[in-house]
């Protein structure tokens, strides 16, 4: 006996209703806390709301309510991170096919995309500080380095995988390459692909802060986090911290909401 086609559907839906109350609890369970504590270091997440508003968006409708301290901070760092995403999808879905499609070349190039992958990203900055100097350049350079060995390494893996009996049905077809890669070997490397595109993205983003955390830094959320730190204003070092939790999970949100318009709604999250 089949389910009825709604039950996939109804299933999420519920999955997604039930995240709402353990959100809400989890934050009354701070407010508590933290108006029984009475700390300056540990504030209230009304408080912290409040002081988000005032400080990004409180501004103009003319402006969608941006203040000007949004365009400074907000702006700049997601234009430096859609940049060295963008780089890093390009390069790592191109190259990653192009490496998986190929035996031999998987064969040499797989210690190498090991080695580069458990580097941990941070530590490449001081490089690219030396070869770039401090700026945007060296900050997408870093983005664009460090996120791009997730994608590179699922999209070869994907690629790779490919099931011979499709490769087979291509070539009896006579299809030609291009048409080869577009309806038979992309496709079916498709879930590995936005698998490495959400582990670029959340690297995509540290990155993005912690470039920005660095000496020449005029503006962007991190210098914000930063500036915020030395003047001891706790109040903006929290506000900032719950943006960027915020930003990831609505980043994240609409990668996913791309992948199951793209792959079909039954993928679970």
């Amino acid at each position: 006996m089949t389910a009825p086609p709604t039950a996939g559907r109804v299933r999420p839906a519920r999955g997604h209703l039930l995240r709402w109350p353990v959100l809400a609890l989890a934050v009354g369970a701070w407010e508590l806390a933290a108006r029984t504590r009475g700390s300056i270091f540990f504030p209230p997440p009304s408080r912290i709301a409040r002081h988000a508003y005032d400080l990004w968006f409180s501004g103009p409708a003319s402006h969608l309510f941006l203040t000007d301290t949004a365009f400074d901070t907000i702006g700049p760092s997601l234009g430096r991170m859609a940049a060295g995403f963008a780089l890093a999808a390009v390069a790592g879905i191109t190259l990653g096919t192009a490496i998986g499609r190929s035996r031999r070349a998987y064969a040499l190039c797989d210690p190498v995309l090991q080695f580069a992958r458990a580097v941990p990203p941070p530590a490449l900055v001081p490089v690219f500080v030396v070869l770039l100097d401090f700026g945007t350049p060296m900050q997408i350079a870093s983005i664009v380095f460090s996120a791009v060995w997730p994608l590179l390494v699922n999209t070869a893996e994907g690629a790779r995988n490919t099931e011979p009996l499709r490769l087979e049905v291509a070539a009896v077809l006579r299809l030609t390459p291009a048409e080869r890669l577009r309806y038979v070997i992309l496709p079916s490397a498709l879930p590995r692909i936005f698998a490495g595109l959400r582990l670029s993205l959340s690297l995509a983003l540290i990155l993005m802060v912690f470039s920005e955390l660095l000496p020449g830094t005029e503006n962007g959320i991190g210098f914000l986090l930063t500036d915020a730190q030395s003047r001891s204003d706790l109040l903006t070092v929290w506000a900032v911290l719950a943006l960027l939790g915020t930003l990831g999970h609505l980043l994240n949100t609409g990668l996913l909401a791309i992948e199951r318009r793209l792959l079909g709604t039954g993928r679970k999250t």
